[in-house]
């Protein structure tokens, strides 16, 4: 039987420090020369084991994406976002080539309601022993009103979202095309901070892939919906050519 829940350890989660909510706590990715598992450093980029495993039967890693605590998609640079990127992807797909996981998971958090702990900007590479979190993924959750795109790239805003309202998509059929996806996460990430969620500051991005083709999934954090909570019942907003029409204005 396929396994179908991960076991959080609640005894290593409670030695999590908490920066999200409390600016008052030390951040542990600003203290460099205490880090320890580091595995790779790219510039002010590192790549280490998480300190904190609280998910049992797998291995978790970190990938601090800058030196800057402050730092966030939104306001990197292009260059940085580009190198970040493929950092990132590199190491997700050569934890999956290595035979040693059932899956891996590569995300990211970015601020309250996104599930994360730690403020400093930072993604997880996840490598799970006995979970295959692609039992639970369907085409169609990447499918959406086409927003911009040309050879090999498209973004997109889903029209059967895997939670509820509004989930963006890039798709990426040509992997020489990871730049553009770099840039549509950055203006992902502005639009969501400045447009779409202003009050609750906070994202998701969750990456997938089918065959040869990488998605990259964007969605706005709020208070979870009590339908999807409780009976697993996405829902999708009725205006969703509207903000097509409105993000093409802003940004393209």
């Amino acid at each position: 039987m396929a396994q179908t829940h991960l076991h959080f350890d609640m005894y290593i989660g409670r030695k999590k420090p908490e920066s999200v909510r409390n600016r008052e706590t030390a951040c542990p990715f600003c203290d460099r020369d205490s880090l320890t598992g580091v595995l790779e450093q790219r510039g002010s980029m590192m790549w280490l084991i998480n300190k904190y495993p609280v998910l049992q039967d797998t291995y978790q890693t970190v990938l601090i994406e800058t030196d800057d605590c402050d730092g966030d998609w939104s306001v990197y640079s292009r260059e940085h976002a580009q190198a970040l990127l493929a950092f990132g992807v590199e190491k997700w797909l050569e934890l999956e080539s290595s035979g040693s996981f059932c899956s891996v998971l590569f995300f990211k958090n970015h601020g309250p309601y996104s599930g994360g702990s730690i403020r400093h900007p930072h993604m997880q590479i996840v490598g799970l022993n006995e979970y295959d979190y692609r039992q639970q993924v369907k085409e169609s959750d990447f499918t959406g009103v086409k927003i911009d795109g040309d050879a090999g790239v498209e973004l997109n805003l889903s029209t059967h979202p895997r939670a509820g309202f509004f989930e963006y998509n890039v798709v990426l059929t040509d992997r020489d095309r990871l730049d553009a996806m770099a840039a549509y996460l950055q203006i992902l990430a502005h639009w969501v901070l400045t447009c779409v969620n202003p009050h609750f500051q906070s994202y998701n991005f969750f990456f997938y892939r089918q065959g040869e083709t990488l998605i990259a999934k964007v969605v706005p954090r709020f208070v979870t919906s009590p339908l999807f909570i409780g009976y697993g019942i996405p829902q999708v907003a009725n205006n969703l050519d509207e903000v097509v029409r409105e993000m093409k204005k802003r940004y393209f």
